[in-house]
């Protein structure tokens, strides 16, 4: 049995939960309301406030994705009831963010800003405060929506590892080289 699988779900009060025929998954919440499509094999079982995910035999594949959907939808239910934050630093002079709207406004040391335009399921704040790095907040639902989008912003300055200059999680730790030695003969 599969350790992740087996774990049952705490639906919190007021969410809903349901599965419709063609077996996608809706979970509706304070924070909003997410879909995701189900194999057909996995049964879903709700006693009370408790879920668990079947499968029908053991099988590799039914072993392979039953795991896979407890988690996606204990992600869904997290989501809607109390939401997901990233963080993103940005580590470099003259590196700075701001936001209008849906639009968030980035200069990583290049020539010309990157802009990025976010969709409508992700808030984003940008704050910039004197002696500190710009910090971008990511806030949303949605668990895959909100990482996509946190790795597409990384990936345009990714850290480089002598200075650590770029746009990093908060937290992240890099791994950094030593550099040229000066004294080396």
């Amino acid at each position: 049995m599969s350790r992740i699988g087996k774990l049952p779900i705490e639906i919190p009060a007021g969410v809903k939960f349901t599965v419709s025929d063609t077996n996608l998954v809706t979970v509706k919440g304070p924070l909003g309301e997410l879909t995701q499509q189900v194999d057909p094999d996995i049964t879903f079982e709700l006693e009370g406030n408790t879920l668990t995910v079947n499968r029908p035999s053991d099988e590799k594949k039914h072993r392979a994705i039953h795991g896979l959907y407890r988690s996606l939808v204990n992600n869904m239910v997290v989501g809607v009831s109390k939401g997901y934050e990233v963080k993103l630093e940005l580590v470099g002079v003259g590196y700075r963010a701001e936001n209008d709207g849906q639009i968030l406004d980035l200069v990583l040391g290049y020539s010309h800003h990157t802009y990025l335009q976010l969709p409508a399921e992700v808030q984003v704040e940008a704050k910039s405060d004197k002696r500190s790095n710009p910090i971008v907040t990511l806030k949303s639902c949605d668990k895959q929506l909100i990482g996509h989008i946190a790795a597409k912003i990384r990936s345009f300055r990714k850290p480089e590892p002598y200075k650590g200059k770029g746009v990093k999680f908060v937290g992240e730790i890099l791994r950094r080289k030593a550099g040229k030695s000066a004294g080396a003969k």
